[in-house]
């Protein structure tokens, strides 16, 4: 099964406290490395699933029963040729 990399970009929060990365990590984010720079939270991913969709969705799912809102996301340049194209 292949391995995505991304990170989760958090809203309405600036800083990464070790109260939050603690509860982002206990939500399944295990194969995660929640951070912030800049006053800027996220969560760098590398996850293993079936599809880069399945990947994300999960990611995001975790992420939010920590309760935390995902405001954006970035995908790492190798990951982009696996990303799902939207169609118009």
């Amino acid at each position: 099964m292949p391995t995505y990399t991304f990170s989760v970009i958090l809203g309405d929060v600036t800083e990464m406290t070790e109260d939050l990365a603690e509860a982002i990590v206990a939500a399944g984010c295990d194969d995660a490395m929640p951070g912030s720079s800049g006053g800027v939270a996220s969560v760098l991913f590398d996850r293993e699933a079936g599809s880069f969709e399945q990947a994300l969705r999960s990611a995001i799912a975790d992420v939010q029963k920590a309760g935390c809102r995902v405001a954006w996301v970035k995908i790492e340049p190798e990951d982009l040729a696996t990303a799902p194209v939207a169609s118009h």
